[in-house]
């Protein structure tokens, strides 16, 4: 009975979900209701996670319950410690959930709803959850290296060093990227900056409470959190309606770019129980909580999706970025259905954490799946406004026209109806002064979530309210990737130094832990406070990379997981992983060759230098034309590395299923863990 009732579920499933997709997919001419895309949603990853994970789990990796993690045989109270699993869960989620799946989805809503959809959905399930699980997995297995450091024992050296250089020099440019788009919500926030600087005290007291007042109570600390949490929230709002508290917690770029420092230096150098863990732990409460009530908002209003499925802008005439949809609506969306990110995150501090293997399957897989909702989100928040007002906000003023009345009439010529009244008044509800030329896609979305709560819960009162909740939401969810990262990064840098000087690789050893943590936060704290003095340094000028580059970084770890499952000898089974690494190599490779050459200006960084050479040259000119060069050069070494870890990965396949290598994995010895086991 029971497996006819769960053939009937799941068959039910199949068919809602055959349903949303094809709603999605061939629909065309009226709107198609938001619902659609949250049916889908759910029917993917539900199927996902039942069927092919649990394939991946018991065919492939085959999760062995009985094996002691590295958190068990190596606790140090500092970075490797047993840790409960929805607390390891809340810690991953938090420290991959940045920047990626809230504005990526929107930017990539120029070309219409259909794209960004239907990738989300399929990157997340066959390439993006796949990736975290088994790196998180095969980390747990070595007990707990690097990405850097897996490359290096199981391509060889010269691919562990091409590895090496090129994982850290784009982890730099991502945090720096990271760093600085938290100063920009929060240099003129108070609210948000109340709020997030109220989440550190209270992680720290959830750390003491759980470690040391009442170790395991996780219910409590968890409901503790979640009061404390909602508190700084409403208490963000008293501080920025109160003149003089307002004033306190109003910071300039520099000093915020400061403080950002120092936080991400203690969450590097401290034990990771007693502000990196719960922080995140309770960044997931406003992370799943915010999205689960967007998520009721849709379905209680079921609004309709005003994005065409597909926009004129698919032949790569996008005001909001140039390109054709192959390949950079797949860079753009990036972290919500891949990101080489997480792959750090698998292989840095989430492995060290994990108490069973058979845990994996959902940190790994699961919270990567929270992600891709998280994208999903995002696109309806980005599609149910009206094209004008989307391409209004998201359309550099380049493109448009500087005057609202200019940039109005160019946007309704495209056959977008909007007006600068129209602007103003929305402008004037969410408590701006104008909507115009809000680059960047964190306005558009935080608009978007502040239609949908205003109309769902409150009402056009609240919208002002809900847009400022939306903006410090987007800056708690990119600074959990910032302090993650970072300590990921002194991992990393500690692994290499190790086989300088041996102590230096002790992650226990706190002198090695304080100039590491110093050193990685110095090097992407240089760009961010070039980037925050200067508009067109720094950062600022490597920011154009950061899609292309964390798909880069993918790339990577999928060459890792290929050589691996060939070695474990299921190379049967590597399309599991092989698959998803030949799309991306076809994605990023295309995308860096436009970047680099592509003869249109707005596409190719050496197209650009050149159109503005031809010009009069003055000091913020020639800034930009060094700055495009650097993109270009810094974009064809990134891959130039990439292609040789491309070629000594293929030696080791090509090798070992010809005979002609040994297969040999670099796992740690069985161990029989001491902890009761629960089995199923």
């Amino acid at each position: 009975m029971n497996k006819t009732f769960a053939i009937a579920a799941w068959g039910t499933v199949v068919v809602l979900g055959a349903m949303a997709i094809g709603a999605i997919a061939l629909h065309r001419g009226e709107p198609i209701n938001a619902l659609w895309l949250v049916v889908a949603a759910t029917c993917c990853y539900s199927l996902g996670y039942r069927f092919y994970s649990k394939f991946i789990a018991t065919k492939i990796l085959v999760l062995d319950g009985l094996r002691a993690t590295p958190a068990e045989r190596l606790e140090n109270g500092r970075d490797f410690l047993l840790t409960n699993k929805w607390v390891v869960f809340g810690h991953h989620f938090a420290a991959i959930a940045g920047p990626g799946p809230l504005v990526g989805p929107v930017l990539a809503a120029q070309f219409g709803y259909l794209p960004g959809t239907m990738w989300v959905l399929a990157g997340a399930v066959f390439a993006g959850c796949v990736q975290d699980f088994v790196i998180l997995l095969f980390s747990v297995r070595r007990d707990g290296k690097s990405l850097t450091e897996m490359a290096k024992d199981e391509i060889g050296r010269v691919g562990g060093f091409v590895a090496y250089v090129a994982v850290i020099a784009i982890l730099i440019i991502l945090l720096g990227v990271a760093a600085l788009i938290v100063v920009n919500a929060l240099k003129a926030s108070p609210w948000g900056t109340f709020t997030i600087a109220m989440t550190m005290p209270v992680a720290l007291l959830m750390g003491v409470y759980l470690r040391r007042i009442r170790p395991g109570k996780v219910l409590e600390v968890s409901a503790l959190g979640f009061v404390l949490v909602l508190a700084a929230i409403w208490g963000g709002q008293y501080v920025s309606q109160n003149a003089a508290l307002a004033k306190l917690f109003t910071f300039s770029a520099p000093a915020l770019a400061i403080l950002i420092m120092v936080y991400g230096f203690a969450a590097s150098a401290l034990p990771v129980w007693l502000l990196l863990a719960p922080r995140d732990y309770l960044s997931t409460f406003v992370k799943l909580g915010t999205i689960a009530l967007l998520a009721v908002g849709i379905v209680a209003l079921h609004p309709t999706l005003r994005m065409p499925a597909l926009t004129r802008f698919v032949d790569g005439t996008g005001p909001v970025f140039a390109g054709k949809i192959f390949p950079f609506a797949f860079i753009t969306i990036a972290c919500g259905a891949i990101s080489g990110f997480h792959a750090l995150i698998s292989s840095g501090t989430t492995p060290k954490m994990i108490s069973r293997e058979t845990e994996a399957r959902m940190v790994g897989y699961g919270a990567m799946m929270a992600e891709s909702a998280v994208a999903v989100m995002a696109i309806i928040a980005a599609c149910v406004m009206q094209p004008g007002v989307y391409f209004a906000i998201n359309s550099p003023a380049g493109i448009v026209g500087q005057a609202p009345a200019t940039a109005a009439a160019t946007i309704s010529g495209w056959g977008f109806p909007v007006t600068a009244a129209d602007m103003e008044t929305l402008a004037h509800a969410v408590g701006e002064q104008t909507l115009f030329n809000r680059t960047g896609g964190a306005p558009a979305f935080a608009v978007g979530m502040a239609h949908i709560f205003s109309h769902s819960l409150g009402g056009e009162t609240l919208m002002a309210l809900w847009y400022h909740f939306a903006i410090m939401f987007e800056a708690l969810f990119i600074l959990t990737i910032l302090d993650a990262g970072t300590r990921v990064a002194r991992f990393m840098l500690q692994d290499a130094l190790g086989h300088v000087y041996k102590p230096l690789g002790r992650t226990s050893w706190y002198p090695s832990i304080l100039a590491t943590s110093g050193l990685i936060v110095g090097a992407w704290g240089y760009f961010l406070w070039q980037g925050v003095r200067d508009p067109l340094g720094g950062i600022n000028s490597l920011w154009p990379l950061f899609g292309i580059s964390n798909q880069l970084l993918a790339t990577v770890a999928l060459c890792v997981a290929t050589t691996i499952i060939i070695k474990m000898h299921r190379a049967k089974y590597a399309a599991v992983t092989l698959i998803p690494l030949a799309w991306l190599v076809a994605v990023t490779f295309t995308a860096s060759w436009h970047k680099m050459f592509d003869p249109n200006p707005r596409v190719g960084f050496l197209a650009q230098a050149r159109a503005l050479a031809a010009g009069p040259i003055t000091a913020a000119i020639a800034r930009i034309i060094f700055n495009n060069r650097l993109d270009a050069a810094v974009t064809g070494v990134l891959v130039l590395m990439i292609t040789l870890l491309l070629v000594e990965s293929a030696r080791q396949w090509i090798g070992i299923l010809a005979g002609t290598r040994e297969a040999q994995v670099k796992e740690s010895p069985f161990v029989r863990t001491r902890l009761v086991q629960e089995q199923g």
